[in-house]
């Protein structure tokens, strides 16, 4: 069956078209029905926000400036032209439609283009690597772009540059899938917690197979999170029972599956990170078990952490020789289990989890993480300061009786941190610095999440080498949206964890707030803009009267 892309993009554009999430659920059920499995999964992926399956290790790797260039090579628009549509509509795929609108020569033969057809294209480019692979890409997307309607165009760049933004969300996907094929939503849901993949789901739903869904090897699902809690007598007293309680690494939380002799390892953004850490690798294959594990990485010698930038100086290497395994050792420190020889766990008891990880027999760098059965605040207060004084960050408390609730944040584990807490930030705004730093990017504007809209709380200049001054400088500029001359405005991309000594209500910034004496602790690489902290967050730490 051949589907039309311009049909998914008029598709798409009805339901951005719609505030209404029952008539955005609407209009995408009437369109799942008429497709065929292949189509339909890549649909769901595309409307998701995926351009590829979770775990795929496929991605595009294609800049905001390539496509910039293709549209104006295609459109035969100035520069100046391009960059006053951009600030007009301030979206990617939005320029894209009005610069085709515009377009002043039309091609004299057009094909149709498929979904199937663009996706097949995707992955053309995916697999194009080394050198002159840019220009190869950019052929293929000038390919697609010169065959496309102004609102393909739209669509088609929206999903190139992940910025798909129509008010459509996951969880209106699953109710899309559930109308279309009129299933029980729950089930749907259900299918999707344990497979991790919204296509194979939507067919599952499709052939009246959702009750066969199984955890998928190598397809990562999303990690389960830990709320905040400010210090140990508010959690004794909230919960009121034993609580498993483990050390809060500050490594990088890490997915790993072992099948046979296959393994996969995924970051917390289900991002394949397996190639930097070989000797993690090697030591999985001696277990005999099949497994899912979750876990953290982390950068460990002579019994203690190592700083977290050592790690990241790792994860960012592409070969991983057995001098920088030397200099920055690791370990997995494994804390849960969600597969174990061919079946999920996930909605087992974490106390019949722990058990089963207690059976498995790690072999360096892989080790079980210790945790203890905690019930009074003393104790807790105790185990607090015993993982601070390990170098650790603090403690996760986790209910014995809690499943696996994969992607939902909730009470059923929190963590305690030292009582002035770091935020999670994303950088909208970078500047140019002076003196020695004079020429490269140095001071970063960054904003939390609220409910939505970015808000910033601060700007730092502190805490970064000069190297990670040089890489941030080279990463913020192929993401920059706006040139303002002394400084740039950026795509929100890059997560940075932030450490202060106060909050203060603050008229300067629109979120109301402002951060005391902020500093660097770390890039974020690990994490995504759809993971930063809260507005929320901030006020939480307000009220707790930790400003000074």
């Amino acid at each position: 069956m051949t589907v039309s892309f311009n049909e998914f993009a008029s598709v798409c554009d009805g339901i951005r078209a719609t505030s209404s999430k029952n008539e955005k659920v609407k209009i995408l059920a009437e369109y799942l029905k008429k497709l065929d499995d292949e189509s339909l999964k890549i649909a769901c992926m595309f409307l998701s926000g995926y351009t590829f399956p979770k775990g795929s290790g496929l991605d595009l790797n294609v800049g905001y400036s390539l496509i910039w260039d293709v549209i104006a090579e295609v459109s035969s628009l100035r520069s100046n032209e391009l960059r006053n549509l951009y600030i007009k509509y301030g979206d990617l795929g939005e320029m894209a439609e009005q610069a085709l609108a515009k377009r002043k020569i039309e091609p004299l033969v057009k094909s149709e283009l498929t979904l199937d057809h663009v996706y097949g294209q995707f992955k053309k480019i995916a697999g194009t690597t080394g050198q002159g692979s840019t220009e190869e890409k950019k052929k293929i997307i000038i390919g697609l772009i010169v065959n496309c309607s102004p609102i393909e165009a739209k669509y088609l760049a929206k999903i190139i540059v992940n910025e798909f933004r129509i008010g459509l969300v996951e969880g209106l996907v699953e109710l899309a899938i559930a109308e279309a094929f009129n299933r029980d939503l729950k089930d749907v849901r259900e299918a999707f917690l344990v497979a991790g993949d919204i296509g194979y789901v939507a067919n599952l739903a499709k052939n009246d197979k959702l009750a066969s869904a199984v955890m998928q090897p190598f397809t990562p699902i999303n990690f389960m999170l830990a709320d905040v809690m400010f210090n140990a007598k508010e959690i004794a007293e909230y919960y009121g029972k034993p609580l498993i309680s483990e050390y809060k690494y500050d490594g990088i939380r890490a997915q790993m599956h072992k099948i046979g002799n296959k393994i996969k390892i995924f970051s917390r953004r289900l991002e394949d990170i397996t190639t930097p850490f070989p000797e993690i690798v090697d030591a999985a294959l001696q277990h005999k078990n099949d497994f899912i594990l979750d876990g953290e990485i982390v950068p460990f010698r002579d019994s203690k952490p190592l700083p977290f930038n050592d790690l990241q100086r790792r994860l960012r290497r592409k070969n991983v020789d057995q001098d920088l395994i030397n200099e920055i050792p690791v370990v997995y420190a494994a804390y849960d289990i969600l597969y174990l020889d061919g079946s999920s766990r996930i909605k087992e008891p974490l106390a019949n989890r722990k058990e089963m990880l207690d059976k498995i027999e790690f072999k360096r760098p892989l080790m079980n993480s210790p945790f203890a059965v905690l019930d009074s605040e003393e104790s807790i207060a105790r185990m607090f300061e015993e993982s601070r004084s390990l170098g650790h960050e603090g403690l996760v408390l986790k209910d014995p009786a809690s499943t696996y609730q994969p992607g939902k944040r909730g009470k059923h584990w929190v963590k305690l941190k030292k009582e002035l807490d770091t935020i999670d930030a994303v950088i909208v705004i970078a500047e140019y610095g002076h003196g020695k730093r004079a020429g490269v990017l140095s001071d970063y504007t960054f904003a939390v999440n609220d409910n939505g809209e970015l808000k910033v709380i601060g700007k730092a200049y502190s805490g970064l080498t000069d190297e990670e001054i040089d890489e941030m400088t080279s990463k913020l500029k192929s993401i920059m949206i706006r040139d303002e001359v002394y400084r740039i405005i950026v795509k929100p991309e890059i997560v940075l964890e932030v450490a202060f000594d106060g909050i203060q209500k603050s008229e300067r910034h629109d979120s109301g707030y402002a951060l005391r004496f902020p500093r660097i602790k770390r890039i974020r690489y690990d994490k995504g803009v759809n993971e930063i902290d809260t507005l929320e967050k901030v006020r939480s730490i307000f009220s707790k009267h930790l400003a000074t």
